[in-house]
């Protein structure tokens, strides 16, 4: 990480978070919060610890930093349905971080949600829900102390990884106001959290989606029997990401939740019996999931989301390709590029209407 000075350009301090030999990277941007620094790291695809950092704004000096998932040979209590019983975890389990987090000064909350774990398609070795993998933390910004987490995604074998930037937001919920984040996800479910402690308030799937069986009193999601991977496996919707096709990557929104969407469907079967084993600095995956074309309608589109109701408030359908860039609309416009064909549309934010387009010629993968 490096910190240059403004005005001048001249670095001021460089320091190394992690070491890119054992194929650590970084690919989101810092956030900043008073006089720390925040980051996570990449680099989950070869099986390396996740963890986020705070680092001092002047020197560099790391202040605190929080794993995301325990250290080679100890031990966690899995706090879902798992009673008393600990687990052993596997060197290689994983979470890291890929888009940047939020902060919220009222509750000195910061808000990052994490990758999937590893491998990522078999998940055999791994037994548990495998926290804090496929989850949204939210930690102390002064000390880095975890004071709540929600898992979207127990025991990930789909590579549902919840990087995407949680959209912190007042609105009246059933009448009251509440204090939300809400998160559209890859596993196709668009959630609503309080804040302040973390509680579930609805989840509601804005794809098709058939690996969801509905959710507990506490928020839990319960996964279809059919949706988990076996060697001849079943067409899992939302796809699998190793298609280049997930769900969301960033939200943004005008009293709207917008983002961007990749509607398919994908065969998610294991190309092998037995579980990968991790070496290190190598890709560590899981060896699937099989590759397949999709069974139904195949499509991208921009999505609004109303956080009063949890409902669709509109679509704006796009081109086959997925749209690699995220929507990020200034005031009432919501410019976005799709990413195979050139297209390049701006929409009203409010109704999905489209207020003109061009086209650019070759593909997009910047957000505007």
């Amino acid at each position: 990480m490096i910190a240059l000075d403004a005005k001048t350009g001249k670095e001021l301090w460089n320091v190394d978070v992690a070491d890119y030999k054992q194929q650590y990277a970084m690919t989101v941007a810092p956030l900043v919060v008073k006089d720390k620094v925040i980051s996570g790291v990449a680099g989950g695809e070869h099986g390396v610890r996740g963890f986020l950092a705070a680092f001092d704004v002047n020197t560099g000096k790391e202040v605190w930093r929080f794993y995301t998932v325990p250290g080679p040979g100890s031990r966690i209590r899995n706090l879902a349905r798992q009673g008393r019983q600990t687990q052993r975890l596997l060197p290689a389990w994983r979470s890291p971080h890929l888009g940047t987090g939020s902060y919220d000064p009222a509750t000195n909350l910061t808000m990052w949600g994490t990758g999937n774990a590893g491998p990522d398609y078999n998940g055999d070795n791994r037994v548990g829900d495998n926290l804090y993998s496929s989850s949204v933390i939210a930690v102390d910004a002064d000390t880095g102390k975890l004071k709540w987490h929600y898992q979207f995604s127990p025991h990930d074998e789909f590579d549902w990884d919840a990087t995407q930037v949680p959209v912190l937001a007042d609105v009246e919920f059933n009448g009251s106001p509440r204090k939300v984040m809400m998160l559209a996800n890859r596993n196709g479910v668009f959630y609503v959290l309080d804040r302040t402690n973390g509680q579930f308030l609805s989840g509601t799937s804005f794809v098709k989606t058939n690996w969801l069986a509905g959710f507990d009193e506490k928020g839990r999601p319960a996964r279809a029997p059919e949706s988990c991977p076996q060697c001849k496996g079943p067409w899992c919707t939302p796809a699998t990401k190793v298609e280049r096709i997930g769900t969301t990557l960033v939200q943004s929104g005008y009293g709207l939740v917008l983002y961007p969407s990749w509607e398919n469907s994908s065969s998610v079967y294991r190309k092998g019996e037995d579980p990968p084993e991790f070496h290190d600095g190598q890709s560590f995956t899981g060896q699937g999931p099989g590759r397949g074309g999709a069974t139904d309608d195949v499509f991208s589109s921009i999505i609004a989301m109303d956080p009063k109701t949890r409902q669709r408030k509109w679509t704006f359908r796009m081109s086959l390709r997925p749209p690699k860039a995220a929507c990020s609309p200034p005031l009432r416009m919501c410019c976005s590029p799709a990413a195979g064909d050139g297209q390049f549309i701006a929409i009203d934010a409010r109704d999905g209407k489209l207020l003109w387009e061009t086209n650019l010629g070759p593909s997009v993968s910047a957000a505007p």
